[in-house]
C-alpha cells in the first residue's frame, strides 16, 4: 500500500481545541508547572499548533538546544519568524537570569568546586568562547556572573579594563575569571596563562583580587589556582 499523507488526520489548531485542553486555559486551571514543554513554548511564541511547538523542540533537543541556538538559526528551521526566534531567545535568557540571580542570592563560593557547579551547566555546552566573571562580595557571596568577551583569548584583542569595569561598578571585592574550551579539553594554553596574568596584575592595582581562573568544558574543569599556573604560591 502506497504512503498518502492526505490520508493522515489534519492537526488541530490549538484554537479548534475543547476550552479543557488549550494550553492558557490549562495553565490557569492547574498552574504551570502542569504543563508539558510543548504547551509552554505554544504560549510562548502564540504557535497555532501544539504539534508546531513539539517539532521546535524536538529540532534543538529541548530546552538546552533552544537555548544554545542563534536567533539567525532558528529563523532557518521550520518557518520562525523573526519575532517568534526573539521570543523564544528573551523567554529562555529570563529563565537563564532567574537561575543566576537565585544561585547568587545564596550561593557563596568556598572552593574551585564550588564556582564550577554554578557555572558548568551553562558554559559546557556553549559553541564560541566566553570569558565571564564571577563578581563576589567581602563574604564571597555571589553577586552576580558577568559576560566580558565572546571569542578566543587572546592578549592583543581583550582589553583588561573591561574586565573590571562591571566589578568597579558593584564595588566588587573579588572575582573568578572564567572561560570555556568548545573542544571538550579545558587545558590551559599559553594564551590564557598570559591573559591571567595581565588580568591577576591589573586586579591587585585596582583592588580587586582574582582568585582564580576556571577553564571549563562539559563535565570537567580546570582551576588554574589549584594547578598552580599564573597564580603566585
Amino acid at each position: 500500500m502506497q504512503y498518502d499523507p492526505t490520508l493522515l488526520p489534519p492537526v488541530p489548531r490549538i484554537r479548534e481545541l475543547p476550552a479543557s485542553e488549550r494550553p492558557v486555559y490549562r495553565l490557569h486551571q492547574a498552574g504551570p508547572q502542569a504543563l508539558s514543554d510543548a504547551e509552554l513554548l505554544a504560549i510562548l511564541i502564540q504557535a497555532t499548533t501544539l504539534e508546531y511547538a513539539q517539532q521546535l523542540l524536538g529540532r534543538f533537543d529541548g530546552w538546552r538546544g533552544l537555548l544554545q541556538t542563534s536567533t539567525v538559526e532558528l529563523q532557518r528551521t521550520l518557518h520562525v519568524g523573526p519575532h517568534r526566534a526573539a521570543q523564544i531567545r528573551a523567554a529562555l535568557e529570563v529563565g537563564q537570569r532567574l537561575v543566576l540571580a537565585s544561585a547568587g542570592e545564596r550561593f557563596q563560593i568556598r572552593s574551585p568546586t564550588d564556582a564550577a557547579s554554578l557555572l558548568m551547566a551553562e558554559m559546557a555546552h556553549l559553541e564560541q568562547e566566553h570569558l565571564r566573571t564571577v563578581l563576589l562580595d567581602t563574604k564571597n557571596r555571589v553577586q552576580t556572573i558577568h559576560t566580558v568577551y565572546v571569542g578566543s583569548l587572546n592578549s592583543a584583542i581583550i582589553r583588561v579594563g573591561e574586565v573590571f569595569k562591571e566589578a568597579i561598578r558593584r564595588n566588587s571585592a573579588a572575582l573568578i575569571l572564567a572561560h570555556n574550551h568548545p573542544s571538550g579539553d579545558p587545558t590551559p594554553s599559553s594564551e590564557d596563562l598570559l591573559v591571567t596574568r595581565q588580568i591577576i596584575d591589573a586586579g591587585k592595582l585596582l583592588d580587586c583580587e582574582v582568585l582564580d581562573h576556571l577553564i571549563v568544558c562539559q563535565g570537567r574543569y580546570v582551576s588554574l589556582r589549584e594547578r598552580g599556573l599564573a597564580f603566585s604560591k
